[in-house]
């Protein structure tokens, strides 16, 4: 399960056991950190997920600035408060090529503000396993 953390909602995205499908869910206003935590938590028993990756808002140069360290610290409180492993994922540009789908998908302005945030978590997630794929491929190198 992947998640597109924002500060007024967050995006969601699940994939297939084998990993081959990614699918964006409706996203979850977010709200407190103890409504986040039980949020996640019953998303997680749901969909009865195996991890999260969680988007990292790094800058376009590649340094982390505040948002990168609050989500950092969002993480690190996730891993202690839940039963399954939490990973960290590079962001940068999922909003942009999230939003650039959408349009091209002829959405109408309010939906594409509406599945933007889950588009992105889809996006961060696709992202996760083509890299944990490459990096397999080259250990065998």
């Amino acid at each position: 399960m992947a998640l597109d953390i924002g500060s007024s909602r967050v995006g969601v995205a699940v994939s297939d056991e084998l990993q081959i499908t990614v699918r964006p869910l409706a996203s979850i206003k977010r709200g407190s950190w103890k409504q986040l935590l039980r949020d996640i938590k019953h998303l997680v028993a749901e969909l009865r997920a195996q991890a999260i990756v969680i988007g990292l808002p790094l800058r376009l140069d590649g340094t982390e600035g505040n948002a990168a360290i609050d989500m950092r610290e969002m993480a690190r409180k996730f891993r202690l408060s839940l039963t399954v492993p939490v990973h960290l994922h590079d962001e940068r540009l999922t909003t942009f090529l999230a939003q650039e789908n959408l349009k091209a998908g002829r959405n109408d302005p309010k939906e594409i503000a509406d599945r933007l945030d889950s588009e992105a978590a889809a996006i961060i997630l696709r992202d996760f396993f083509e890299n944990k794929n490459l990096e397999r491929a080259s250990a065998h190198e």
